[in-house]
């Protein structure tokens, strides 16, 4: 695992950036990139950045199929705080990508066991997932996979937790009657069969989680610490996530990205 140290949100947000677009430029052949991209608060500073380089001429998405981690079961895309909704406001809207490139979960599908094997048949029929952007809950939840979903998992249906619940009420005017109790997620193994995994992690209030992540044991209480089984796992993180990290595994980390750059 590479645990990347940014001093605040906006250089992680740039660091993770850069990285993107590099692993698309780098990118070569007829088959397009396959791109998996969270929702939430985290990678809003990512999209930012990639929204500027785009418009600036530094990558292009022309040749990039997306796969969105989650949705809410129940809610129509129209809906503001659908993810749909979500990351067309925020992302797709903004760049070049064509549209049919675009893969969301359908919140309001009659059957959301076959759409979510529809979703994991068409990642597979493209060769899997290139890389995969992420955040995690301060529960260390990754997507919607709770504490204790198996690290096995695949796309599926998701009972959202009280804890989630109450958090993901500040989108919906604090009222947590107004937000969905369950959702469409990809599984963990979903995202750590990528070949690559580059996961965000800022906040103070992250940081038991990135402890977790990095320090604890493998374990379905902590689903991020699944990473540390993945051979390509990337953690950008900023300062203030870095709280409960030993000091000798925040200088660890330190210590190698110094060495990555001599």
């Amino acid at each position: 695992m590479r645990v990347v140290i940014q001093e605040n949100y906006q250089k992680m947000c740039l660091w993770a950036a850069k990285y993107i677009a590099g692993r698309i430029n780098a990118h070569k052949g007829s088959k397009p990139f396959v791109l998996g991209l969270p929702t939430g608060s985290s990678p809003l500073g990512v999209y930012a950045e990639l929204i500027k380089m785009n418009k600036a001429g530094e990558v292009t998405f022309k040749n990039v199929v997306t796969f969105n981690m989650d949705e809410y079961l129940g809610l129509p895309r129209e809906h503001e705080q659908s993810y749909w909704h979500f990351m067309w406001s925020n992302f797709f809207d903004h760049i070049d990508i064509p549209r049919e490139n675009v893969n969301i979960l359908n919140g309001m599908t009659d059957d959301p066991e076959a759409e979510c094997a529809a979703y994991e048949d068409k990642i597979a029929s493209l060769g899997g997932i290139d890389l995969f952007l992420g955040g995690i809950g301060v529960d260390g939840h990754l997507a919607f996979n709770e504490p204790f979903t198996s690290l096995t998992s695949r796309t599926g249906v998701r009972a959202l937790t009280t804890d989630t619940i109450i958090v993901n009420s500040r989108f919906f005017d604090y009222d947590v009657s107004k937000v969905p109790t369950k959702a469409l997620s990809v599984g963990v193994a979903t995202v750590t069969s990528a070949k690559e995994v580059l996961i965000l992690i800022n906040g103070h209030n992250k940081a038991r989680a990135l402890a977790a992540s990095v320090e604890g044991g493998v374990s379905q209480k902590w689903t991020c610490s699944a990473l540390q089984m993945h051979p390509a796992a990337i953690i950008a993180c900023d300062e203030p996530a870095c709280g409960e990290l030993t000091v000798d595994t925040y200088k660890y980390f330190l210590d190698v990205e110094k060495a990555e750059r001599i």
